[in-house]
């Protein structure tokens, strides 16, 4: 017999029992189905991890004052000031696997605009921030090397002040807003770029010349940087060498002897985004195993109904063999009953997981990322549990006497 014959056998034998061909192969759609959501919600977490990261910056470096104990007691990092502005320049100049380095002193203050107001963050720093933390201007130019030179009052602002302090598709470029009751220009609004992993408005900021937010918003601390030093290294791949450069460097400067602790800590946030990312690969590696048990489950299903159907349809065997079928004839037809049961499952799986996936991101507002490569694999292996659970059975309904076949009652 042709294969398309064998086809046409199979799919009547199937479709004479269309409630129990459906529910045999409800096993292996559910299993499909669970695959593909899961992995889906899995690669959406890890989207969703490098969005968040990659709004912090690229290679990204965050170096920290050091700790204090006076009088028995003991502060975290930050406490005391240990970084200097001489820090700063050594590490711009003396590390070549550093691309850029920028200071970041911080304050918070009300920005107001007339009868509107809103406290927010306002950050002190150079040009060089902008490009460490990847974050373009939406409206305007952000402020220069001259303008910190200069000390010249500009500020540019995250999108949230504008909402709260100029209104929803306000253009603030050119105006004025009061900081700590002196005038500041706007000169650029920021692109948006969400939250941070643990919740942080980004776009809730004031940036402005470090100079000027040392002069007009937070008095210095002479030789040393009230704040942090945000740092980006030349490629991805160099954030660890410019981490351990740094620490060298410092730990020199700072006179600091073997064996000794830091008066500084250095955040990787590369290492901590890996974490993550791994973290999320591994529960969804453990959500798709769990939901790929749902396949084997199917897969016996589909052995049993079967073994079942062989026992019904024996006559049926026994009076083909008669007129000339041959063992291998029906092997193949019970072969393909089951590979279209479980293929006929996998793509119906596929319809209900994709379905599914995005049905939770929209309720969630949670990205859904479905890859073709895992489409074909799940429908793939619900072939392969066809025909693995399938053979047994049809090689026994190949292997029948006609004559005890015919008998049969």
């Amino acid at each position: 017999m042709s294969y398309l014959a064998i086809l046409r056998v199979a799919s009547r034998a199937l479709l004479r029992n269309r409630m129990r061909s459906f529910l045999t192969t409800l096993g292996i759609i559910i299993g499909v189905a669970a695959v593909i959501a899961m992995v889906a919600i899995g690669e959406g977490a890890k989207a969703r991890v490098e969005q968040s990261f990659s709004a912090m910056g690229t290679s990204l470096l965050i170096v920290m004052s050091g700790s204090t104990t006076a009088g028995g007691a003991r502060g975290g990092f930050g406490s005391m000031p240990t970084l200097t502005w001489d820090d700063l320049r050594a590490i711009q100049t003396e590390i070549p696997v550093v691309h850029l380095a920028a200071p970041t002193l911080r304050s918070v203050a009300q920005v107001v605009n007339e009868d509107q107001n809103w406290s927010t963050s306002i950050t002190g720093t150079t040009p060089e921030y902008f490009e460490i933390r990847s974050w373009n201007m939406a409206k305007g130019a952000a402020f220069t090397q001259s303008d910190v030179d200069g000390g010249t009052k500009v500020a540019v602002l995250g999108q949230t002040v504008v909402d709260r302090v100029f209104g929803p598709h306000a253009d603030p470029v050119g105006q004025v807003v009061r900081i700590r009751n002196i005038p500041f220009q706007v000169v650029a609004v920021m692109e948006k770029k969400g939250q941070s992993p643990n919740g942080q408005d980004y776009d809730d900021a004031v940036i402005m010349p470090v100079s000027t937010f040392q002069t007009k918003i937070q008095g210095g601390l002479q030789k040393f940087l009230n704040g942090a030093i945000m740092i980006s290294a030349v490629s991805p791949d160099a954030t660890d060498k410019a981490e351990n450069e740094v620490t060298d460097l410092l730990r020199d400067r700072h006179h600091i002897q073997p064996g000794a602790d830091d008066d500084f800590s250095i955040r990787n946030l590369t290492e901590i985004a890996s974490a993550q990312q791994e973290g999320t690969r591994t529960l969804t590696l453990l959500l798709s195993s769990i939901a790929a048990v749902s396949l084997l489950v199917g897969g016996i299903g589909i052995m049993n109904i079967m073994l079942v159907s062989v026992t019904e349809r024996t006559r049926e065997i026994g009076l083909r063999m008669a007129v000339g079928a041959k063992p291998k004839d029906i092997l193949s037809q019970f072969l393909v009953e089951a590979l279209t049961l479980s293929v006929a499952g996998g793509l119906f799986g596929v319809a209900l997981g994709v379905g599914v996936a995005q049905y939770l991101g929209n309720q969630f507002d949670w990205p859904m990322l479905i890859r073709p490569g895992i489409v074909l694999l799940s429908v793939g292996f619900s072939a392969f549990v066809g025909i693995a659970f399938g053979l047994y059975p049809a090689r026994k309904a190949s292997l029948l006497d006609p004559i005890e076949a015919l008998r049969y009652e």
